[in-house]
């Protein structure tokens, strides 16, 4: 069959049953120390040499292994040209040569650069994208005007404009003899009156907002130390979800500037929280409410406990899949009692698909400091 490529939408992916034909699955992080002399397309090829290594082992047949090499090597070409890759800090592609399906999805983030192939596509990192993301509302002001945001995992899409009434110019000139003092005084008081006014007015158009539709984390963009001086005249059901602040001029304040420094602030914001899962898991290693290592993580996973998982972003072990349960494990003979087992090229990859099947919360962790304590994947757990 001729290659083509389809115009499906997401639900129609998520649609799609298991059938006789193999689906290369491709997510790929795009952030800019990926795209930083092309390391996104180093990962890639380095992911299709083990793949194509493990394919003889899979079960898959002469003609299946020829059609996963041939959409491997239509996913690498694509990824070779930089020019055609979205503006985002993640991408999944999913190719099947004999179904005609080649569809590239930008994505707002991706927990791990990973490659594999199923008889359907691997879609639950998709599909969880937008809900994990959520909605924020960004704010990007100056001292006269502000612009709400609301923003979610591929749009921003501005919701109110706030304007107030200042003093034109920020500098006293004095009308009379010098040295009045008394003139310059009032002029610094209505100075501040005015910004006071003008930066309660933009909370309590922000707490109006959030009042009609809760939950939003908030992020608040300026030039300077605009940014922070909103912070105070929060209410306190605003301010407990505020994430972060960024520096955006608001003559920059369009859609896809918006977008990019929202993204910024919320990974600086998931970075600071894998301090506290760190701490988490040492923790819960005292109390045994949480277990270390790939093998004990597995075992965990496969019994439901595990809530978070912590992965470290490099890590990549082959290991086993029990055909007829789904367990994992990097020893075949844990898996015995299941009956026939199939080696697997990665394991940790597996692993972050089955989480994502079970929901659990995932925390990819590329810092080296933080990333030592996890030895190759840790779990927090559920029960016991």
């Amino acid at each position: 069959m001729a290659s083509r490529r389809h115009s499906v939408d997401t639900l129609d992916i998520l649609r799609m049953k298991p059938g006789i034909h193999p689906v290369v699955s491709c997510y790929l992080k795009l952030e800019p120390r990926d795209r930083a002399r092309k390391k996104y397309l180093t990962k890639a090829k380095n992911r299709v040499k083990q793949l194509a290594y493990a394919l003889p082992s899979m079960g898959w047949d002469k003609h299946g292994q020829e059609a996963i090499r041939a959409d491997m090597a239509r996913v690498v070409a694509y990824l070779a040209d930089d020019a055609r890759l979205p503006d985002a800090q993640g991408v999944a592609i999913f190719a099947s040569e004999p179904l005609g399906l080649f569809e590239v999805r930008p994505l707002p983030r991706v927990h791990r650069s990973r490659l594999a192939v199923d008889r359907t596509p691997l879609v639950r990192e998709l599909a969880a994208s937008e809900a994990e993301f959520g909605r924020i509302f960004t704010v990007t002001l100056d001292r006269t005007t502000a612009l709400i945001w609301e923003v979610t995992a591929n749009q921003a899409r501005m919701l109110q404009k706030v304007v107030s009434d200042v003093t034109r110019g920020m500098r006293y000139h004095a009308a009379g003899a010098r040295g009045d003092s008394t003139g310059e005084h009032t002029f610094h008081n209505r100075i501040r009156d005015e910004k006071r006014r003008h930066l309660e007015a933009v909370a309590r158009a922000l707490f109006d907002l959030d009042r009609k539709s809760p939950g939003h984390q908030i992020v608040i963009a300026g030039p300077g130390n605009e940014a922070a001086a909103l912070e105070p005249f929060l209410h306190n059901y605003v301010a407990d979800r505020l994430i972060g602040f960024a520096r955006l001029a608001l003559k920059d304040a369009r859609p896809a500037a918006v977008l990019q420094v929202t993204m910024d602030v919320k990974a600086e914001f998931a970075r600071g929280a894998e301090a506290h899962h760190i701490e988490e898991l040492a923790e819960g290693l005292g109390t045994g409410w949480a277990v270390n290592g790939v093998r004990e993580t597995l075992n965990a996973l496969s019994h439901g406990q595990v809530r978070l998982m912590l992965v470290r972003g490099e890590a990549v072990l082959a290991g086993f899949r029990s055909l007829k349960t789904g367990r994992l494990s990097t020893l075949a003979r844990d898996l015995r009692e299941d009956g026939q087992v199939m080696p697997t090229a990665d394991v940790i990859d597996d692993a972050i698909e089955e989480a994502l099947r079970q929901r659990v919360a995932l925390d990819v962790i590329y810092d080296a400091e933080p990333a030592a304590a996890v030895d190759g994947l840790a779990g927090l757990l559920r029960f016991k």
